[in-house]
């Protein structure tokens, strides 16, 4: 990795993180405990949750608070899973519903205890906010199933609008960054999606910062996007804790911009370029541009 990091404090002056409003923290936070809910916009530190819970909107995380996986990147608490609450995609819906959702998003902690690696549950909850709210787009980012044709095929059969699964940096970081996933393992996911059928958007993302350099950031944008992706998501690394892998280097806006063209210059139909852009962060702004086009 790049060994000359740049520690929290070095954060430059345009890279301004927003202070979250605490009553609109605490509405949400009491919408999603009335329905035994998590929210990656919580268990994962983003940076943008005060702006998305003022707006009434999150990405529901789905099969508990506790991931099987020890990413160095990833602010989702390790450790032992939660049993799975056969309930969670009906209060999912419901809750989706009250807060008058366009466009669920739902991702998961990965679970690699399970048999279906949660598939099942993903599909579940498609089903449960197509039923609630039939005119909402659906949106899913998911593990890698560890491989599991079997466990993206229910994931597949259930029909989301937009099929995510972020791979999150250039293969060399991965032993740094994802030791427990396999790049080429990732990119399978997102083209067996793509030969499923054109119903389902294939997305991706990546963080940026992490020590990898632009030749490599252009070649996996180019593996994604022979993999059958869409989509494509790029956002400045910021790290949760001293516990966490180091920021390497901040990227400037000008980068991002350049890296949006040269990913659109691929074929990418929408591009999301920017320090504070996340997978899921306007993503139904996202999810109605792509259809007007």
């Amino acid at each position: 990795m790049n060994k000359n990091v740049a520690a929290d404090a070095d954060r430059p002056a345009w890279l301004t993180l927003p202070v979250p409003e605490e009553q609109a923290l605490n509405r949400m936070k009491r919408l999603l405990d009335r329905g035994r809910l998590h929210s990656v916009c919580e268990s994962a530190d983003c940076p943008n949750i005060g702006e998305c819970f003022a707006n009434r909107t999150c990405t529901f995380m789905i099969l508990g608070s506790r991931c099987t996986r020890n990413c160095g990147f990833c602010a989702v608490s390790y450790g032992q899973p939660d049993a799975v609450d056969p309930d969670e995609p009906q209060l999912l819906a419901a809750t989706a519903k009250e807060l008058g959702l366009r466009h669920v998003v739902i991702t998961s902690v990965t679970r690699d205890d399970l048999k279906d690696g949660g598939a099942s549950q993903f599909a579940a909850a498609v089903r449960a906010v197509r039923e609630q709210l039939p005119q909402a787009g659906t949106e899913v980012l998911i593990p890698d199933f560890q491989g599991s044709r079997r466990a993206l095929g229910i994931v597949l059969a259930a029909k989301p609008d937009i099929l995510n699964h972020n791979v999150e940096t250039v293969p060399r970081l991965y032993p740094f960054v994802r030791p427990q996933a396999i790049y080429s393992r990732s990119l399978a996911v997102l083209s067996r999606t793509r030969q499923a059928g054109p119903e389902i958007v294939v997305k991706s993302g990546l963080m940026l910062g992490l020590g990898e350099e632009t030749s490599e950031i252009i070649a996996v944008m180019q593996d994604l996007f022979n993999a059958g992706c869409q989509m494509l998501t790029l956002g400045q690394y910021l790290r949760p804790s001293p516990a966490h892998i180091p920021v390497a280097r901040y990227i400037h806006p000008d980068v991002f911009r350049s890296l949006a063209e040269t990913a659109r210059q691929m074929g990418f139909s929408h591009v999301s370029a920017g320090p504070m852009v996340r997978s899921s962060y306007h993503a139904d702004y996202s999810f109605a541009a792509l259809h007007q086009e």
